[in-house]
């Protein structure tokens, strides 16, 4: 087991070495590298917005259902959502659900490329695959996981205040002012740094998987899934090891 960690662990290291090389046509790496940001991005849009109104919603309902003293002014409620939010919900689950949207495409896109033979052909034909099939995809993730992450955040703050509108546990006042309350850029800085990390992972692990299958189809399949479990797995321990270093 631990001879099979370092072997995939010494294999994932010098596939990254293997894409620092000059671009053999930087106009094509370009044209792959916006590709990638589209289909990234704007592809992921959708069950982000989901996710982070039905994530900021959910939060409110049960932070009011748990602050029940009268002491505790109503706008903590907006308080507490705001900072799970950006600190947690935003990044560790949005992540987590893009590792299985993002990642079993990657893996699967790659691995279909190994078994039909064209990563084969593109390096005969004298070109580095590590850099133009990899490296677009890892730099494409590591700029638009964080963007999705933020407008996560924006969207879950907002459909928490939304829904604690609507539901009559917190007027809009009350909810703008714990918005305001005690508020620590700081936390935006540890939600960016862990989005950053996060999207690197799920692209590298990832490819990682989709580039070196062997075999057929099923194996394809297995990648895919192998990837999006290590990746979550790696998101997890990332997630608390970031949280024991910059909080």
């Amino acid at each position: 087991m631990e001879f099979k960690f370092f072997y995939h662990f010494g294999n994932f290291l010098l596939m990254l070495k293997g894409m620092f090389s000059r671009p053999e046509n930087m106009k094509m790496y370009w044209k792959q590298f916006m590709q990638q940001c589209v289909d990234i991005g704007v592809g992921s849009f959708g069950i982000v917005f989901i996710i982070s109104l039905f994530m900021g919603g959910v939060t409110t309902l049960q932070t009011a259902y748990q602050l029940v003293s009268p002491i505790i002014p109503k706008s903590t409620i907006a308080q507490v959502v705001r900072d799970t939010i950006i600190l947690e919900f935003a990044p560790t689950l949005t992540c987590i659900v893009l590792a299985g949207v993002i990642g079993s495409k990657i893996a699967s896109e790659l691995g279909n490329m190994r078994i039909s033979e064209q990563i084969d052909a593109l390096e005969i034909m004298g070109i580095n695959t590590k850099g133009y099939l990899i490296a677009p995809k890892i730099m494409g993730a590591v700029l638009m996981i964080p963007v999705l992450v933020a407008i996560a955040g924006f969207l879950g703050i907002w459909g928490g205040k939304e829904a604690g509108v609507l539901s009559g546990i917190i007027s809009e006042e009350q909810f703008m002012q714990g918005l305001r309350q005690e508020f620590k850029a700081y936390n935006v800085f540890f939600a960016m740094a862990k989005s950053y990390t996060f999207g690197f992972i799920i692209a590298s692990v990832s490819a990682y998987y989709g580039y070196n299958v062997t075999g057929g189809a099923l194996e394809i399949g297995k990648a895919s899934t192998t990837a999006v479990v290590v990746s979550c797995v790696l998101i997890l321990f990332m997630d608390y090891a970031l949280t024991a270093i910059l909080l």
